[in-house]
C-alpha cells in the first residue's frame, strides 16, 4: 500500500507501535482497514447522488424531446392542413381543336380562321365556379387529425403537492361527520380545509402535526365552509383511514415530488379535466407503507419518503 492510499497518519502508528508493540501493528491495521471502508462508503454515496442527478437529467431530456416533437408534429400538420385548403389554380382553357379552314389574304398570304370559334368564358361564369368550389370547402367537415393543440400530459407532476402544519381542527358546524383544519403551508396565511376524519381521531395529537396536501384544486364550498386544499390519506378494505406522513425534517411549504415524473404543477386543476380522477387509481401505498405513483415514490428532496403510519397496500384519496 503506497503513501497515498494509506489514509492513517504515520506518525500515529509510530506512537501506537511505542505503546503497545505486541498489538500495536494489529491497531494500526484495524485503523487503516476502518479508514478505508469509510472512504469507500462516501465514494459510494457521491456515485449514488450522482446516479440520481443523471436519471433526473435524463428524464427532463426525455421531456424535451416530446415537446420538440409534437412541434414538429404541429407544423407538419398546419403544412399539410395549408395545402389541402389553399384554393386551386385557375383553369388554362385549352387551345381550340376545331379545323381551320386556310384563307388567302389580299398579300397572298395564308391565314388560319377556325370554322366555328367558342366564345370566351365570362367573368361571371369564372366567379360562380369559384363560390361553389368555396362553398364546398367551407361544408366539408373538420377532421381531429387537423387538430393543432398538443394534448396535455395526464401524470402526477400535474398535481400541487406539499407539505402542510395543521394548526388548528375543529367540528364543522353544520355537518357532524365533516372536521374543518386550518394548515400552514407555508404561504402568508392558513388554508382552510373541510375533510371527513374518523370519529375516533385523537385531535390534540392531530393538531401541530404534518400532512399532505394538494393545493392546487379549486376552491369550493363545503356546507357554507370553503375548502382550499385537500388533505391526502390512505385508505384500507376495511374503512380504516389515516393522513400520509411526510419525512422527518420536513417544514410546511416543502415540494413533494416524483422522480420519474418531472415538470411543473398546474396552476389550479380544471374541473371539467377530471385529473383527480384519472390519477387517483395509481396513487396507491406499497407493502412498505410508502406513498407512491405507479412504482415512483412520493418524495420530499433531500428529506425523504411520504409513508402511511401504520397501513400498507391501500389506496391513496
Amino acid at each position: 500500500m503506497s503513501d497515498t492510499d494509506n489514509p492513517f497518519h504515520p506518525s500515529l502508528a509510530a506512537a501506537l507501535m511505542k505503546l503497545d508493540p505486541e498489538d500495536g501493528e494489529q491497531i494500526v491495521e484495524y485503523f487503516k482497514t476502518h479508514a478505508l471502508l469509510t472512504r469507500e462508503k462516501a465514494m459510494l454515496q457521491a456515485s449514488v447522488r450522482d446516479q440520481k442527478k443523471l436519471l433526473v437529467e435524463n428524464a427532463k431530456l426525455k421531456k424535451d424531446i416530446e415537446q420538440l416533437r409534437t412541434q414538429l408534429q404541429d407544423k407538419q400538420r398546419r403544412r399539410t392542413a395549408k395545402a389541402l385548403l389553399a384554393p386551386p389554380p385557375p383553369p388554362v382553357n385549352p387551345a381550340p381543336s376545331t379545323p381551320v379552314n386556310q384563307t388567302t389574304s389580299p398579300a397572298g398570304a395564308t391565314a388560319a380562321v377556325p370554322t366555328n370559334p367558342r366564345p370566351p368564358s365570362s367573368t361571371q361564369d369564372q366567379r360562380e365556379r369559384l363560390r361553389r368550389r368555396r362553398g364546398e370547402r367551407k361544408a366539408r367537415p373538420s377532421s381531429d387529425w387537423f387538430s393543432l393543440e398538443a394534448e396535455p400530459r395526464v401524470d402526477v407532476s400535474r398535481l400541487d403537492l406539499r407539505v402542510g402544519r395543521i394548526v388548528s381542527v375543529r367540528r364543522h358546524p353544520l355537518a357532524e361527520t365533516l372536521f374543518v383544519q386550518e394548515v400552514d403551508v407555508g404561504e402568508e396565511a392558513p388554508r382552510r380545509v373541510v375533510s371527513k376524519l374518523e370519529e375516533d381521531t385523537d385531535f390534540e395529537e392531530l393538531q401541530g402535526g404534518l400532512a399532505v396536501l394538494l393545493c392546487n384544486v379549486k376552491a369550493c364550498r363545503v356546507r357554507g365552509v370553503v375548502s382550499q386544499a385537500r388533505l391526502l390519506c390512505c385508505s384500507a378494505s376495511n374503512s380504516c383511514s389515516q393522513l400520509l406522513t411526510p419525512p422527518t425534517g420536513s417544514i410546511p411549504g416543502d415540494r413533494v415530488t416524483f422522480l420519474n415524473y418531472p415538470g411543473e404543477p398546474d396552476r389550479e386543476l380544471q374541473a371539467n379535466q377530471k385529473l383527480w380522477e384519472l390519477l387517483q387509481p395509481d396513487l396507491q401505498v406499497d407493502s412498505k407503507g410508502v406513498a407512491n405513483y405507479k412504482g415512483c415514490g412520493f418524495e420530499v428532496k433531500g428529506k425523504g419518503l411520504c409513508r402511511a403510519p401504520s397501513l400498507t397496500s391501500c389506496i391513496i384519496r
